[in-house]
């Protein structure tokens, strides 16, 4: 049976998914490292629902008069 092939996410070069390949879904270290590195600078992001402040978390008696 023939190994699956995946594109490295980052080059997208066809790679075989086999457990030889040990970047996999990357082609290569230097790919894994590149797409690391996007991480690290935030260009890539997890959409996230927004968090309420913290007045608006706390109830209204605990709140500090206006």
């Amino acid at each position: 049976m023939k190994p699956p092939v995946v594109t490295c996410p980052t080059c997208k070069v066809a790679v075989s998914w086999t457990a030889e390949n040990r970047w996999k879904p990357f082609c290569s270290e230097r790919c894994k490292l590149i797409d690391l590195g996007q991480w690290a600078n935030e260009k890539y992001r997890v959409p996230a629902e927004a968090q309420p402040s913290e007045d608006e978390s706390l109830p209204p008696e605990s709140l500090p008069p206006q």
